[in-house]
């Protein structure tokens, strides 16, 4: 799929929280300008604009021929109806991690996204991270016996953002990417309502047998952070250092979808990148049947 030379792709925001806002900011970039134009944004709140950006119906931005991508940046519980509709209409599709809350959801959706031609893209913004970038050199050609990924934070609702394997499929995403597909041991669930507490705890196994615990832990007060331990045959790695915000990891992110939009990307690059995310859905939804197998 190749694009008019010189033709700009129109965009709609879908959801103005703090990824979408970071997006309308970065799509009036000059950078963006070349093949990015912004038309307007869809919330549920009536804004009327943004940053002289208007506000359009839901109905508007499907109806409409000047729009041929949506960004959807609403909570993680809306994602797939929202896929489903923008690629319905014939439009490109970005969205904010996870695709969807559930497996099955997400299979379907790409089907619907290769039936109609169009670009699905999951951002995955923890990629693009310099820390990810020197754990990725520092594990590189070592053998991994065992390690662990422990993330703290304050409550999330559940109702809005999914079970905790999907709200933060981000860390699981840097395990994937660092030791390769993973199978599931055992997970469990500690989850205390009336104090707002939450523990995930999760058993991999990489296919050289070597094993990963992944937690989730999130209760009022708890700060946000993240602790890494990995031992190696030669030597270990506890936490990375700490290299700042990088202002500009969305544009990094957006860039990547630009390359897919103009037919940039290979096959084959395209097809181990939807390998890796169904991985990690088809991980967090087995995550999720085992902590509630009522749900």
């Amino acid at each position: 799929m190749n694009a008019e030379p010189g033709k700009k792709f129109g965009v709609v925001v879908v959801g103005v929280g703090r990824a979408g806002s970071v997006r309308i900011r970065d799509l009036q970039d000059p950078h963006s300008l070349a093949f990015l134009n912004l038309i307007g944004f869809v919330s549920r709140r009536e804004l009327g604009s943004l940053d002289e950006v208007r506000q359009i119906s839901l109905e508007d931005a499907l109806c409409s021929q000047e729009i041929d991508v949506a960004y959807i940046c609403s909570e993680s519980s809306s994602h797939e109806d929202y896929i489903r509709q923008f690629l319905q209409a014939g439009k490109h599709v970005l969205v904010e991690y996870p695709m969807t809350l559930s497996f099955a959801a997400a299979q379907e959706l790409w089907e619907l996204a290769a039936q109609k031609g169009k670009v699905l893209h999951e951002e995955h913004l923890e990629l693009l991270m310099e820390e990810f970038a020197f754990l990725k050199k520092e594990v590189t050609g070592k053998e991994l016996l065992k390690g662990s990924l422990h993330f703290t934070a304050s409550p999330l609702d559940e109702e809005k953002f999914g079970f905790p394997a999907f709200s933060g499929i981000s860390r699981l995403t840097w395990l994937v990417c660092l030791f390769g597909e993973l199978s599931l041991i055992s997970a469990t669930l500690e989850d205390r309502k009336e104090d707002q507490y939450l523990k995930m705890t999760v058993q991999l196994e990489t296919q050289s047998k070597g094993t990963l615990c992944w937690i989730e832990e999130k209760a009022p007060g708890l700060k946000r952070n993240r602790y890494l331990n990995f031992q190696f045959k030669s030597g270990s790695l506890e936490n990375v250092p700490n290299v700042g915000i990088d202002k500009k990891i969305f544009l990094k992110d957006q860039d990547l979808f630009i390359q897919k939009l103009l037919g940039q990307v290979s096959a084959e690059d395209l097809a181990a990148e939807k390998k890796r995310i169904m991985h990690c859905l088809g991980l967090a939804d087995h995550i999720q049947k085992l902590c509630r197998p009522e749900k």
